[in-house]
């Protein structure tokens, strides 16, 4: 079994993790992809939260990374605190083998410890179940156009976390990415060619279903 070590993410790793970020979604979800610019502007951000930033490494090479920032649920002036987590990226040649599992299991863990209530991811469901995530329907909480996307999925970190919670779940516009911006991040990397995968077909399918 391959040995994998989870450490917090340092100022040193950064531009790895963006160039591993960059080769685990490249063309994945759409031609080409912006995630490496993603992690790059949420490190940057107020809600960032830097101590569940890790980063998985086998024999010295980092292979896998999962960031968080703090988001919200939003109903009328009312707001609650919750997290989220993504871009969860690993290696393409480390792909399947349990890495991005680990990530996600170890800070699930850490934050419960921590203390938040509850994360709240865009995620495929087929992944993501196995990690006890169900549909936000489950807890009446939309997207903010105050529909139930199937990607939209909630993990309660304890029994009753998130009772009473309910309305809008806004990521915040750390989230939106800027097509331009990310064309010109991206020449600061070796060119990649664009096009298309299977995968797209499974991302396109996603966004476009709701509950």
């Amino acid at each position: 079994m391959m040995e994998i070590t989870l450490r917090l993410e340092e100022e040193k790793d950064y531009r790895i993790v963006e160039n591993l970020t960059r080769e685990a979604f490249w063309n994945n979800h759409v031609p080409g992809c912006d995630e490496h610019l993603l992690i790059h502007n949420l490190r940057k951000s107020n809600e960032f939260i830097k101590e569940l930033d890790f980063v998985a490494i086998h024999e010295d090479k980092i292979v896998g990374n999962i960031v968080y920032v703090k988001s919200k649920v939003k109903k009328e002036e009312v707001e609650n605190s919750v997290i989220t987590f993504g871009p969860v990226s690993v290696l393409p040649d480390y792909q399947n083998k349990g890495i991005g599992s680990k990530l996600i299991n170890h800070t699930v863990k850490l934050a419960k410890e921590t203390g938040y209530n509850g994360i709240i991811i865009y995620g495929d469901p087929v992944y993501y179940k196995r990690f006890g995530f169900i549909e936000s329907k489950n807890f009446n909480i939309t997207n903010k156009e105050k529909k139930f996307p199937v990607a939209l999925l909630v993990l309660e970190l304890y029994p009753g976390a998130l009772n009473g919670i309910e309305g809008i779940f806004d990521e915040g516009k750390v989230y939106e990415v800027d097509k331009n911006e990310a064309e010109e991040f991206d020449k600061l990397f070796p060119k990649k060619e664009k096009g298309y995968s299977k995968t797209q077909d499974r991302f396109n399918e996603l966004v476009d279903k709701y509950v």
